[in-house]
Formats: C-alpha cells, sequence, structure tokens
C-alpha cells in the first residue's frame, strides 16, 4: 500500500493537481482506505498525525532557516524588475565582442551572476530568452547551440548559492541527519559546498563554447566590428564599472556573510533583500507597482512552500503508518553493491521524476524518504545535497520533459523549432553528467570548503 500510495501521488501531481493538497488528500484517503480494509491503525494514525502535523506547524513558524526562503524569494522578484540583467547582458557582448563566441560567453557569465543574485531558475531563463536569443540569431549563431547556451545558463540558479533549491534541501537534509543520527549539516553547509561544483560547472561551460569557437567559428562569430567601434575603451570600462559593480556587491555582501561566517543565511538573505531594493532604486527602477508585485508574489510563492510543507507531514506519517520507510530502507539494504546501488538508484529516479515533478515536489516527497537511509549507509548530508541539486538541474535540461525546455519555448521566436532546443541542450547535459562524475569520485569537492570554515582545518 505504501508503494502504491506514492506512485498515485507521483501520477496526480503529474495530471496538475496543487502539490500540498495533493499530498494530503492522498494521505488521508490512503489512510480510511487501510482502515476499511483493516490495514491501517487509524486510531494510532489519528494520535500521530494530531501531534506531528500540531509539532510541525509550529516547528516551521519557529525555523529560522525557512525565514531565508521569503527573503530571497523577495530579492530575486525584485531583481528581475529591476533591468540588472539587461544591463549586464549589453555590457558583457561590448567586452567579449572582439572574440569569436563572446556572446555566448557573455550569457554563461550573467546567467551565472544571475543565479548568484535571485537564485530562481524560470526567471532567469525567461529573462535570458527574451533578451539574448533575438541578439544571438540575429548576429548568425547556431540555433541550437543559442538555446542550449540560455537552457544551461538559466539552469544554474539550482546549484549557485544562494540557491533556494538549497535552501529547502537544507532543512529536509538536517531532519534526515537527525533521524539518522548522522553528520550533521546546514543551509550555510550546503551553499559552501555548491560554491565549488556550481564554479567549476560554469568553467566547463565556458570551455566547451570555447572549443565550439575555435573548431566551428561559423556557428559562434564575432561582432562586426564596425560595432565594437561604437564605445571607446574609456566608456567600455565605465560600463562595465557601472552595470558590473552593484550586483557584485550584492553578491558579496550576501554569500560573503555566509561563507565568512559573519552572518547565518538567514540574516544574509535580509542584506540581500535591502541590497536589492537599493539596488532597483540606483536603477531607477524602484516603485510601488514593483514593490506591490514583489510582495505579493513572495507572498503567494512561501505560501505555497509552507503549505507543502505541512502536505508532505501528512504524507510521510501514513507511508510511516504503512510501513514505507522499513520497506524502501530494507530495498535499498538488500541491494548488490549496498551504498553505490542505492544511490545510483535513488539519483535515478530523481532524475526520472524531475522530468514532470518541481524541485519542490521532489525535495518534500522523496528526499525525506531515501535521505535518512542513505546517511545510515554513511553518506555525507552536505555531498548529498550538492548532488541531489545537479541531479535535479540536469533532469531540468533534459528533453522531452525538462523545464527549462518549456520555459525558453515559451519566449522562444517561431522560427527557432524545438528539436533545435533539443539538441543543443545535449553537451551541457553531458557536461553535468561529466560534473556528477567528478563529484561521485572526488566528494571532498563538495565537503572540502564547508569543512574549512565551519569546522576549522582539522575539523
Amino acid at each position: 500500500m505504501a508503494i502504491l500510495m506514492f506512485v498515485v501521488v507521483c501520477i496526480i501531481l503529474m495530471a496538475g493537481f496543487p502539490v500540498a493538497f495533493t499530498l494530503a488528500g492522498t494521505a488521508l484517503i490512503f489512510a480510511l482506505l487501510g482502515s476499511w480494509m483493516d490495514a491501517f491503525d487509524l486510531l494510532a494514525f489519528k494520535s500521530a498525525f494530531l501531534n506531528a502535523t500540531s509539532s510541525r506547524v509550529f516547528g516551521i513558524m519557529k525555523n529560522g532557516s525557512l525565514i531565508a526562503v521569503p527573503l530571497f524569494v523577495f530579492m530575486g522578484l525584485v531583481l528581475e524588475r529591476s533591468k540588472v540583467a539587461e544591463k549586464l547582458l549589453d555590457t558583457m557582448a561590448a567586452l567579449f565582442g572582439p572574440l569569436r563566441g563572446g556572446l555566448g560567453f557573455s550569457v554563461i557569465i550573467v546567467g551565472t551572476l544571475m543565479a548568484a543574485s535571485t537564485g530562481i531558475v524560470g526567471a532567469t531563463v525567461v529573462t535570458m530568452g527574451l533578451l539574448s536569443l533575438p541578439t544571438m540569431l540575429r548576429r548568425g549563431y547556431d540555433p541550437a547551440l543559442a538555446t542550449g547556451t540560455i537552457c544551461a545558463s538559466g539552469t544554474l540558479g539550482q546549484i549557485i548559492p544562494p540557491s533556494i533549491v538549497l535552501i529547502l534541501l537544507g532543512d529536509v537534509l538536517t531532519n534526515a541527519a537527525n533521524k539518522a543520527g548522522a553528520t550533521q549539516t546546514s543551509v550555510g553547509e550546503l551553499f559552501a559546498g555548491a560554491l565549488i561544483p556550481g564554479i567549476g560547472l560554469v568553467c566547463l561551460y565556458l570551455l566547451y563554447l570555447g572549443f565550439v569557437a575555435i573548431t566551428q567559428p561559423d556557428k559562434m562569430p564575432a561582432i562586426p566590428y564596425q560595432e565594437r567601434q561604437e564605445r571607446s575603451r574609456l566608456q567600455l570600462f565605465k560600463q562595465v564599472l557601472v552595470a558590473l559593480l552593484p550586483p557584485l556587491l550584492l553578491i558579496i555582501s550576501v554569500l560573503g556573510s555566509i561563507i565568512g561566517g559573519l552572518a547565518a543565511p538567514t540574516e544574509a538573505a535580509a542584506v540581500g533583500a535591502l541590497g536589492a531594493i537599493l539596488l532597483a532604486g540606483l536603477q531607477k527602477q524602484m516603485n510601488m507597482d514593483v514593490l506591490r508585485y514583489a510582495m505579493r508574489r513572495t507572498v503567494a510563492i512561501t505560501s505555497m512552500v509552507f503549505m507543502i510543507l505541512i502536505g508532505a507531514t501528512i504524507f510521510s506519517l501514513v507511508f510511516r503508518g504503512y510501513g514505507g520507510e522499513e520497506l524502501v530502507t530494507n530495498l535499498l539494504h538488500d541491494l548488490p553493491g549496498s551504498q553505490f546501488t542505492a544511490l545510483f538508484l535513488v539519483m535515478l529516479l530523481m532524475f526520472v521524476l524531475g522530468f514532470v515533478l518541481d524541485f519542490i515536489e521532489i525535495t518534500f516527497v522523496v528526499v525525506p524518504i531515501v535521505a535518512p537511509i542513505l546517511m545510515m549507509m554513511g553518506v555525507h548530508p552536505t555531498w548529498l545535497g550538492v548532488m541531489i541539486a545537479i541531479n535535479l538541474q540536469t533532469s531540468f535540461l533534459t528533453p522531452p520533459f525538462g523545464f527549462s525546455l518549456f520555459y525558453l519555448r515559451g519566449v522562444a521566436p517561431k522560427e527557432v523549432r524545438t528539436e533545435q532546443m533539443y539538441k543543443g541542450v545535449i553537451p551541457f547535459i553531458g557536461i553535468q553528467i561529466f560534473a556528477m562524475l567528478m563529484l561521485a569520485v572526488w566528494p571532498e569537492l563538495a565537503t572540502w570548503l564547508p569543512t574549512q570554515i565551519f569546522q576549522g582545518p582539522s575539523g
């Protein structure tokens, strides 16, 4: 019944029903059905449900780490409306214009800066698609390469801090580590752990684009010489300073304060939210309409996240009541190859579910079930969190159901065919898988920096 309940939840979610009510509603229906069939102790569940739900809701209200969610969401929404990306893209294109592939490099760099500023995937893909795709196509870029570059740069918000994915994963993995009696982790440690793999991924993207620019220059032509002469070097320097300095200061103030141990993620998020308002004000884009939009969207997104948390609590109680946790534990422990096989199957499951479910659904439905078991097998929670984030990022890119492709398809010109977009993302999917293999071979890529910062060199 536990497995059937999990399958039914996935099917209903794929049909597009609201996540929170799907989780809670399906769990309650299965609890009543099980009681009718004498397969479920409804009285024990009723007592556990009343106790656990009330304590969980109160725990959510008291959880300081989760306050970072609305603050980072607000920061991202304000920056989305402040035209920071537009100015950055124009500046980077002018800076890298003399190079073949300069526009491609610009898209990756701006995507990285936007990911480090906002942490919201959909907004970055749509923004980059609207701003850069028409320009790239007009300059003679290969449509497949242009769309692949935009999709890949947009999904960096999954892995580069301050990622909403990492904040929610941090909370779930902390609870899982407590349950498993494993090494503790936190949102700050996940941020630090994701930094080296995230920067490494950006470097691999740039290396690939550089390789294509050298071997197939017709796919990534440079900006014509006449257009490059429109700005003097002094004008270009001033433009770089004006466009780059504000978002860089914001990123340093947010990430630097967390990684430097000066502030908790929640405090840094508050600094980021205030910084986003100031930045929008400097760009003369801050007004009551922008503020009203950002506040309403923040309330809507945050309410959705916390309702899903409550729905996931009810689901996990019923799942546990049916003996689902013991079933999954025995299944993973009995696999040949134990830890490696269990990890591989869990990552494969998340990758496939990532085609049809959002990261929030996977974080609250799948991770609480499998993470404690994997930690009992000796998997480091910070490393596991970074691997899950990169894995979900890869599934967001993968045809035919990758969310990133849907976002871009919605704003791409009609002359760009969907199969061209599919073809364009394949090399970046290969890079993602290579990055995951490197992380699997060298877990220190994700665990070394958090150890140095939070535990000291001898920790």
